[in-house]
């Protein structure tokens, strides 16, 4: 799998209200790739892992996968690719708080009308470290438990790609520790692409790509722009 953006860029609003929060960004990112992406607040950080995820729409540019460009796609094609081929990872564990940790996990599943691998969920849930809390709702788990359930419903589907956005925003220290190796270690195991986006200079350097934003600037830590 090859995603390659071209000069991607992201206006908002117009007039003197106009904000461009991405300008003309180019990355390729090749599979098996671990790429951290790191900002301050406001950088435009989010802003572009929206687009190269397909949560958001360029306002120029062009973003493709393998060659097929998904900004061409309706909705329904979009919403079909996104749960097959993109996990996504966030801040906020966005875990529905009426399921069970297990029901949460293969919610991507049902919507997608596809039936429950038990033996890969037993997998997934013994790396993460959650086989004996699959049963819990969110409330009775601790944050680092609910990130590791969020984690194996973005790995539920077999995805080609992980997209973390602040996968360790809402942790301490020790637990958000934990959840950035066994992001590294499941990007290791199931030969999976992993683009964390970050703030945190120590997290960025678990990755074998850097990329640094500011003011919606994007450039590849060691790689000179001729």
């Amino acid at each position: 799998m090859l995603i390659k953006a071209e000069k991607l860029g992201k206006v908002y609003g117009s007039g003197e209200n106009k904000v461009t929060a991405l300008h003309r960004a180019d990355m390729e990112i090749a599979e098996g790739d671990f790429i951290s992406i790191m900002g301050p607040s406001g950088s435009g950080k989010s802003t572009l892992l929206h687009i190269l995820s397909g949560l958001d729409f360029p306002t120029e540019g062009k973003l493709s996968y393998d060659g097929q460009d998904i900004c061409k796609m309706n909705d329904r094609e979009l919403s079909a690719f996104r749960r097959r081929r993109i996990g996504f990872v966030f801040q906020q564990f966005h875990l529905l708080p009426v399921l069970t940790a297990r029901e949460n996990i293969l919610m991507p599943l049902l919507l997608d009308r596809k039936k429950e691998d038990r033996a890969y969920l037993g997998e997934l849930a013994e790396l993460l470290g959650i086989s004996g809390r699959l049963t819990h709702l969110p409330h009775e788990l601790s944050g680092g438990q609910q990130q590791r359930v969020a984690i194996a419903r973005a790995l539920i589907a077999r995805p080609d790609i992980i997209f973390a956005d602040e996968p360790t925003g809402n942790l301490d220290s020790k637990s958000g520790g934990e959840v950035m190796r066994l992001l590294a270690e499941i990007r290791r195991r199931m030969k999976k692409t992993l683009v964390v986006i970050t703030h945190d200079s120590q997290i960025a350097q678990m990755a074998d790509r850097r990329f640094v934003i500011m003011d919606g600037m994007l450039s590849e830590e060691g790689v000179t722009i001729r």
